[in-house]
């Protein structure tokens, strides 16, 4: 008998649903815009009506459980939801209670980053490794780590929040409330910020007006200058970041995910290089790699949840 987990992975822009088989293998998935500003009841309504219509089109024969992906902070031992910025009425939400009553299979609940990270590690490029660190690279910087074969998930569930470290004191504020955190230097927004106040410096440069990280990568295709400098700088705070990250944990790879490893062919020479430089010498051969299950890490690794539960539970 085949059997499926339900993965969820609920962001502030879609809520997307899928039927994932004990291979990692995508059988279905359906997708929505998230609701975000209508609260909880609207948005677990949608979950529960992506997940009825997959079941009623697939009719699989076994379901092991439900997995939830969402962005923190998550208070995953409790299953609440403490303060989610991007979907109104979550905070202090007991989200994974919610669900569980309206499923008539266990509920696994996993912040977003830690779920990718799962994900590559059980099916992705990660298969078969003991120590990873998946980073996500997008609107924020999260992040989640395998160690000696194990989820690292800390105190109250809240491990990883790798996007918060301090790499610069006192710098740029960060959306968290801090200042000089890894994200407010490397994220997606971070990096278009910084290329909009050169681009107003310069006056040799085709970037100008509204840009964002995917002008800076085209403008950098067709030869511009500061571009292209805009773009080895960022590999460079990457590279700072994860080459704490490799001290840290030691894993055996560094998984790149997220909005900005769509280049990360671009990208990756100058992380490596930084790595290769100011690593201590036990950790300079550490590979960056690019995540192998794209924007499906989270949505498969939401699943795993459910298979690793069952795998547990089993005597």
């Amino acid at each position: 008998m085949q059997q499926v987990a339900i993965g969820i992975d609920l962001g502030g822009t879609q809520v997307r649903a899928a039927l994932v088989d004990e291979q990692g293998r995508i059988l279905a998935r359906l997708a929505e815009p998230t609701d975000a500003l209508a609260g909880p009841d609207r948005v677990l309504a949608q979950i529960c009506g992506l997940t009825d219509r997959l079941l009623a089109a697939s009719n699989p024969a076994s379901v092991v459980g439900v997995g939830v992906s969402a962005p923190g902070p998550l208070d995953t031992v409790a299953g609440i939801a403490t303060d989610i910025p991007t979907l109104s009425g979550f905070v202090d939400f007991p989200l994974k209670a919610e669900l569980q009553k309206r499923f008539p299979f266990s509920v696994d609940l996993e912040n977003d980053a830690i779920a990718a990270a799962i994900g590559e590690w059980q099916f992705g490029i990660g298969k078969g490794l003991d120590n990873l660190v998946y980073v996500t690279v997008s609107t924020g910087i999260g992040g989640g780590v395998i160690s000696d074969g194990r989820v690292v998930r800390g105190r109250k569930g809240m491990a990883a929040h790798v996007g918060h470290m301090s790499v610069v004191p006192n710098g740029e504020p960060c959306p968290c409330g801090n200042r000089g955190c890894f994200e407010a230097y490397g994220s997606g927004p971070a990096f278009a910020r910084r290329a909009q106040m050169r681009a107003m410096e310069s006056r040799e440069t085709t970037l100008g007006g509204a840009i964002d990280s995917r002008s800076v990568f085209a403008a950098a295709r067709n030869g511009d200058r500061l571009a292209n400098q805009l773009i080895d700088e960022e590999a460079e705070i990457l590279g700072r970041g994860f080459t704490s990250l490799i001290h840290i944990f030691s894993p055996d790879i560094i998984v790149m995910g997220g909005g900005l490893s769509h280049e990360f062919d671009r990208l990756q020479p100058g992380i490596q290089a930084y790595i290769s430089q100011w690593a201590m010498p036990a950790f300079k051969d550490v590979k960056v790699m690019l995540a192998a299950l794209d924007q499906n890490s989270g949505l498969i690794g939401a699943a795993a949840l459910a298979f690793l539960a069952e795998d547990v539970a089993r005597p």
